[in-house]
């Protein structure tokens, strides 16, 4: 006999009322931390556009609010100088538990940054591998990329034989990154302007941006947690 109520088949679905609390408490804290991510973000994005560190923009890519994009000038008498580096910036929803992604568009020559725009830093990791803290901030982690740049780590490298370069013989190292800033971060690319991202202040051109590889490749060490 089938009871009374149900579908054709004569199976009956039950809602455990537990279930839905859960399903609405998840949707409930999912709520939360978006609003908390847009809060956080309309604070710092409003910051980096009053006060932004020394040769460091950032702006909103896209109508999605954790699509950003960075520029950063490179240093004075570093191999870097003059050239301007684009980065791509991903919020996560849990931001600011978690860190954002960030990634070099515009190629660069370096032992911690890989040729996929990668970059081998402590803050861009959770702990225990990484030093992420919910109180640093992307002006944070921008000036810490932008320290990077002007202070390499070749014990902790992503370009092994970068690393090496850098570590024995100094002057190639020093031309090939100059070189590499001439051809990819002084050249005026009006076709691949970023859209809607305002220049850096004292550009000499719009940097070139990198198309999207595989993560391998010879010569090639992750560091750790990466």
């Amino acid at each position: 006999m089938r009871g009374g109520g149900g579908p054709a088949g004569g199976c009956v679905l039950f809602s455990s009322p537990a279930l839905h609390a859960a399903e609405w408490t998840e949707q409930g804290s999912r709520a939360e931390g978006t609003m908390q991510r847009a809060s956080r973000l309309k604070r710092e994005l409003s910051l980096l556009a009053t006060e932004p560190p020394p040769g460091i923009t950032c702006w909103q890519d896209t109508d999605q609010m954790g699509d950003l994009r960075a520029q950063i000038i490179g240093g004075a008498n570093t191999p870097y100088e003059k050239g301007v580096f684009t980065l791509e910036v991903s919020v996560p929803e849990r931001y600011p538990f978690e860190p954002p992604q960030v990634r070099f568009l515009t190629p660069i020559y370096h032992p911690n940054i890989d040729s996929a725009g990668r970059i081998c830093l402590d803050i861009l990791k959770l702990p225990p591998k990484g030093a992420w803290r919910p109180s640093l901030s992307i002006a944070t982690v921008l000036a810490s990329i932008q320290l990077l740049m002007a202070e390499p780590n070749p014990d902790d490298p992503l370009m092994a034989d970068i690393s090496s370069e850098f570590k024995y013989n100094k002057p190639a190292f020093l031309s090939n990154a100059r070189r590499w800033t001439e051809q990819h971060a002084r050249q005026k690319q009006q076709d691949e302007e970023v859209p809607g991202g305002p220049p850096a202040a004292g550009a000499p051109g719009t940097a070139q941006k990198r198309k999207a590889g595989p993560p391998g490749g010879p010569g090639k060490k992750f560091c750790d947690g990466t």
